[in-house]
């Protein structure tokens, strides 16, 4: 089971972007990397596609390495470790380690 999936709030810890938060837009497993918003962005040039699109020099963001980024709890307001557990009606959950609430 991943322990960063679509939709959550994540720090990054080391490269470029160190230091910032975002939100992931896309997870591929079995590459170990993530999409965040406005992270890991390239300039990128691309071509006019119809009249509303116009072309040029547009910055996109990249995949970034999992191991380069931290779930972000929003009750301990601060990055941290994820665990895993079962509760009583059998579903798998992540809790964070430090204040031990479910994500």
């Amino acid at each position: 089971m991943q322990k960063i999936k679509k939709d959550d709030l994540i720090y990054v810890i080391k490269g470029k972007d160190r230091g910032k938060k975002g939100k992931v837009l896309a997870v591929f497993p079995k590459k170990g990397r993530a999409v965040v918003e406005g992270i890991n962005l390239v300039k990128k040039h691309m071509r006019r596609v119809s009249a509303e699109i116009p072309g040029g020099i547009v910055s996109v963001e990249m995949p970034i390495s999992i191991a380069n980024l931290m779930l972000f709890c929003k009750h301990c307001n601060r990055p941290v470790r994820v665990g895993f557990k079962i509760l009583e009606n059998k579903t798998k959950v992540r809790f964070c380690k430090a204040c031990k609430e479910i994500i």
